[in-house]
């Protein structure tokens, strides 16, 4: 059982000891998050669904 203990002491002692070492700041630049995304092809189905419902509601202003 000394054996184990040994080891683990030793680790937290380690740990202990880089624990100081570490430092967590800011960054000096804001983060930039880029976003690529396409939404053309919903607004399009949407101006043709609408665009065919007033041509369907409308049929005096669109004569054939």
């Amino acid at each position: 059982m000394n054996k184990i203990l040994v080891p683990v002491g030793l680790s937290v002692l380690v740990l202990m000891l880089l624990s100081g070492c570490i430092q967590v700041a800011a960054p000096d630049k804001p983060i930039e998050i880029n976003l690529n995304v396409n939404v053309k092809q919903e607004v399009v189905v949407r101006l043709q669904k609408d665009a065919e419902d007033f041509i369907a509601n409308n049929p005096e202003l669109f004569p054939q």
